[in-house]
C-alpha cells in the first residue's frame, strides 16, 4: 500500500511539472500566418471534424495543405476528431471552418492543454507505473526513484506541454508494447506497437527491435512448430491492426497514396533546421544539399541507418532477450535519428524514452544523455519562448537524479555495465581501463560547456555573417555526444547479449 502511495505521489509531482509548464508560452503564439504547432493541432480538429474522411489528407478548397495539412497517420487524426466533438459542445467557435484559423483564447488555450494531460494520462503515464512497478530485481526505493525521473524527464514535458503536441500518446502506446511483450504477451505487445505507429509513423525507428525480437523468440520456438504459429499469429494481428486503422482510407487505392505520400514527404529534403545529426553537423562543411542528388541523399542515408543498426538487430535477432531489446530500442532509435532522411529535432524522443526505460540500470550514463537530448532541441525552446521551462524542468530531473540514484558515484565499470567489455578488450590492450574519474569529469564538462551555450544563445547575438552560429554549435555538439552514446550503448548491447548467454551456459 505504501508503494502505490509514493508511486502516486510522484505521479502527482510529475504532473504538476507539466501543468506548470503548460501554463507559458507555446508554439507560434501571436504569429500568423502559420502561428505554430499549437495551431496545427487545432486545425487538424476543424478539419476532421468538418470535412469527410477521404478529403482529410487531400488538398482541396477547404483543406489547403500549405496550412498545416495533416501529416501524421489515422489514429492521430481520429484523435483531433474526437477532441473536436468535445471541443464543439463547449465552443463550436473553436472548429469552425475557416473562421477559426489561428484562434487564440484563454478558454481555448486551457481546453489544448487539457487535452494533452488528459491523454497523458491515460496513456502515458499508467504505462510508465505500471512498467517500473514491475521491473525485476529491483527495490521498492528504487522503483519509485525511476517512476519520478521518468516523468521528470524534460525533453517529453517541453515538447507536448510547452511546443504543444501529443508525442506523449505514441511513446505510451509503444511502452505499452514493451510491457506486454516483457509478461510474454506477444499479440497484445505487437497490437500496442500497431496503434503507436498508426499514431505517429516515426515510431518506425523502434520497429526493428519489435520485429527482430518476436522474429528471434519464433526461431527459438522453432518454426516448424510452435515457433511458426506463434508468427502465423503476430502477422495475423500486425495485418487486422493496420486494417481496422485504415479502413476509412481504403476505398481507393489512390486514397491510401495520397496519405503515405503526405507522411513520407521525400521532397522535403535530408533534414530540416537545426536537428543534432550527422548531416546537418557534415554539412557545415560540407554543403551535402548542394553536392548530392537528392536521390544520392536518400541512399546514402538508407546506407548508413541500415549498417548502423545491423549488429544489434542481427544479435537480437539470434539472441532475444528483453534486456536485449530494450538497448536494441536505444541503439536503433539513435541509429535513425543520426544517420536517416528527414529528422527532425524532436524525434530525438524516439531515443529518449526508451534510455528512460534503463535509467534504472546505468543511471549515470542515462541521466548524461538525457540532459543532452532536451539541451539538443534548446534552439527550437528558446524560439518557442520556453527558456525559463527548460532551465526549471532541467533542473528538476538533474536534482531528482542525483539524489535518486546518486549518479554522479555510478561511475564504475560494474554501473557502467561495461566490465565484460573491458575484461574482453585487456585480452589484447593490458593497460585499457574505463577510468571512473575521467568519465565524471568528461559529464562535468559537458554539462559546463551545455550551461556556457545556452547562456551564450540567450544573452549574445550572433555575428551578422553567422546568423546560426549559436543552434549550430548546440548542434555539432549535441552530435558528438550521440555518436559517443551510440558506441557506448551498442557495445553494451552486445557484450551483454554475449555475457548472457555466457551465464546460461555455466549455469
Amino acid at each position: 500500500m505504501e508503494k502505490w502511495s509514493l508511486m502516486a505521489i510522484a505521479a502527482l509531482l510529475g504532473l504538476t511539472v507539466r501543468w506548470t509548464v503548460s501554463l507559458g508560452s507555446y508554439s507560434g503564439a501571436g504569429k500568423p500566418p502559420l502561428y505554430g504547432d499549437y495551431e496545427a493541432q487545432r486545425h487538424w480538429q476543424e478539419i476532421t471534424y468538418n470535412l469527410p474522411v477521404k478529403h482529410w489528407y487531400v488538398n482541396t478548397s477547404d483543406n489547403n495543405l500549405q496550412y498545416w495539412g495533416l501529416d501524421y497517420p489515422p489514429l492521430t487524426a481520429y484523435h483531433s476528431l474526437l477532441c473536436a466533438y468535445v471541443a464543439k459542445l463547449i465552443n463550436p467557435n473553436w472548429i469552425a471552418l475557416h473562421t477559426s484559423r489561428g484562434h487564440e483564447s484563454p478558454s481555448h488555450k486551457l481546453f489544448m492543454r487539457a487535452t494533452v494531460l488528459v491523454a497523458d494520462m491515460l496513456v502515458y503515464i499508467p504505462a510508465v507505473i505500471l512498467y517500473c512497478c514491475h521491473l525485476r530485481e529491483t527495490s521498492t526505493k528504487k522503483k519509485i526513484s525511476t517512476v519520478l525521473c521518468i516523468l521528470l524527464y524534460p525533453g517529453l514535458i517541453l515538447i507536448d506541454y510547452g511546443h504543444f503536441q501529443y508525442n506523449s500518446v505514441s511513446l505510451g502506446f509503444a511502452l505499452w508494447g514493451v510491457l506486454c511483450l516483457s509478461y510474454d504477451l506477444d499479440l497484445l505487445g505487437s497490437t500496442a506497437f500497431c496503434l503507436a505507429i498508426n499514431y505517429k509513423q516515426m515510431e518506425l525507428y523502434h520497429s526493428l527491435p519489435f520485429f527482430c525480437y518476436l522474429l528471434g523468440k519464433c526461431f527459438k520456438k522453432g518454426l516448424m512448430g510452435k515457433g511458426l504459429l506463434l508468427l502465423i499469429k503476430l502477422a495475423s494481428i500486425v495485418v487486422v491492426s493496420f486494417a481496422l486503422c485504415w479502413l476509412p482510407f481504403c476505398t481507393e487505392v489512390e486514397q491510401i497514396l495520397q496519405v503515405l505520400r503526405r507522411l513520407f514527404p521525400i521532397d522535403r529534403g535530408l533534414f530540416e533546421d537545426k536537428v543534432a545529426n550527422i548531416w546537418c553537423t557534415l554539412s557545415v562543411f560540407v554543403k551535402i544539399k548542394t553536392v548530392l542528388t537528392p536521390q544520392t541523399q536518400l541512399k546514402l542515408s538508407f546506407a548508413l541507418t541500415f549498417l548502423s543498426l545491423l549488429p544489434c538487430c542481427i544479435k537480437l535477432t539470434l539472441q532475444p532477450s528483453l534486456k536485449g531489446f530494450k538497448y536494441a530500442l536505444v541503439t536503433c532509435a539513435l541509429s535513425f535519428f543520426l544517420f536517416s532522411f528527414q529528422v527532425h529535432e524532436k524525434s530525438i524522443l524516439l531515443v529518449s524514452i526508451p534510455v528512460c526505460l534503463i535509467i534504472n540500470e546505468i543511471p549515470f550514463m542515462s541521466a548524461w544523455f538525457l540532459l543532452v537530448s532536451t539541451f539538443s532541441m534548446l534552439p527550437l525552446l528558446l524560439k518557442d519562448g520556453l527558456l525559463f521551462s527548460y532551465l526549471l524542468t532541467t533542473l528538476a530531473f538533474l536534482t531528482a537524479c542525483t539524489t535518486s540514484f546518486s549518479i554522479l558515484e555510478k561511475t564504475s565499470e560494474d554501473d557502467l555495465q561495461l566490465k565484460t567489455f573491458s575484461s574482453s578488450v585487456r585480452k589484447y590492450i593490458p593497460w585499457f581501463r574505463t577510468f571512473p574519474n575521467v568519465i565524471k569529469s568528461s559529464f562535468l564538462v559537458s554539462i559546463t560547456l551545455m550551461g556556457i551555450l545556452t547562456l551564450m544563445s540567450t544573452t549574445l547575438d550572433p555575428p551578422q555573417r553567422l546568423p546560426d552560429l549559436f543552434p549550430v554549435a548546440v548542434s555539432a555538439i549535441s552530435c558528438l555526444h550521440f555518436l559517443f552514446f551510440l558506441l557506448y550503448f551498442n557495445v553494451i548491447a552486445i557484450w551483454e547479449l554475449r555475457d548472457s548467454r555466457n551465464q546460461k551456459k555455466s549455469s
